[in-house]
């Protein structure tokens, strides 16, 4: 490897692009109406020209609204949610070409990481109500002792790829695409069925039973209506243009320095 690319063994990232949800919420993957700001940084240590590892923290607003689907019974249901979601993941980071040969070469990632969402939808008078602590599928209540409250610090695994150039001897950019796979259901606070109504709002007041049927003209038929799918889990994505910026030459100051 040429003396150029081996003095860029660290190097900082900072990111900007959009986020978006997809789960029981969505029909499509996609949807630009889904679509959120997200913003990250991080830090890679390029190991060799094939191999790359890095870590990084990321925030982004993820949500969704029945109202904005095709389909009468999910625009009948009437639920909606939003997040703000906070991720740290550490991964490897594959060059499929070599970065000594190309300015611009493709890669790919893949790690794991930690993400603490909070969803939360607003009411009929427009307050802001956190969904976890209602138990909105009676996670919680007595009757339901198999429904545990999910937990809002959830595993994720990255995976995605992305295109690198570099600038100069010292900078990157890249554009580069993540998808999420998750182990929950619940980032949007929608999974399995509705519960008892009057258990719920016996247990957990009037406001949690309104949150959780929030069907509007059509009374309440009965416990176990279906409310959302448990055998797809949700997930989201990065899209985002990220800078890097060769961080060897601060470091070797910082010891100059201290000499």
């Amino acid at each position: 490897m040429s003396h150029t690319l081996k003095a860029q063994n660290w190097m900082a990232e900072v990111s900007a692009g959009i986020a978006s949800y997809n789960g029981d919420l969505t029909e499509q993957a996609i949807s630009i109406k889904q679509i959120r700001p997200a913003l990250g940084l991080g830090i890679r240590y390029n190991a060799n020209y094939l191999f790359n590892f890095r870590a990084g923290f990321s925030y982004a607003r993820l949500g969704a609204n029945d109202r904005n689907n095709k389909d009468p019974e999910l625009k009948l249901r009437n639920l909606n949610f939003q997040t703000n979601l906070f991720e740290f993941h550490a991964a490897a980071e594959l060059n499929l070409m070599d970065p000594e040969l190309f300015y611009g070469y493709p890669y790919l990632f893949a790690g794991a990481g930690l993400f603490y969402f909070n969803p939360y939808t607003r009411d009929d008078q427009g307050e802001k109500r956190f969904l976890q602590p209602l138990g909105t599928e009676g996670q919680g209540l007595s009757a339901y002792p198999d429904r545990k409250k999910y937990s809002l610090v959830q595993l994720c695994l990255p995976l995605g790829g992305g295109w690198r150039i570099r600038l100069k001897n010292n900078m990157e950019i890249m554009y580069e695409l993540g998808y999420r796979v998750l182990i929950t259901d619940y980032l949007d606070d929608v999974s399995r069925v509705y519960p008892s109504m009057e258990l719920l709002a016996g247990e957990r007041g009037d406001v949690a039973a309104a949150l959780s049927y929030r069907k509007q003209g059509v009374p309440f038929m009965e416990e176990g209506e279906k409310r959302g799918n448990s055998k797809v889990k949700d997930s989201y994505f990065f899209s985002s243009i990220k800078l890097a910026v060769n961080i060897d030459g601060f470091k070797k100051i910082k010891n100059y320095r201290r000499h």
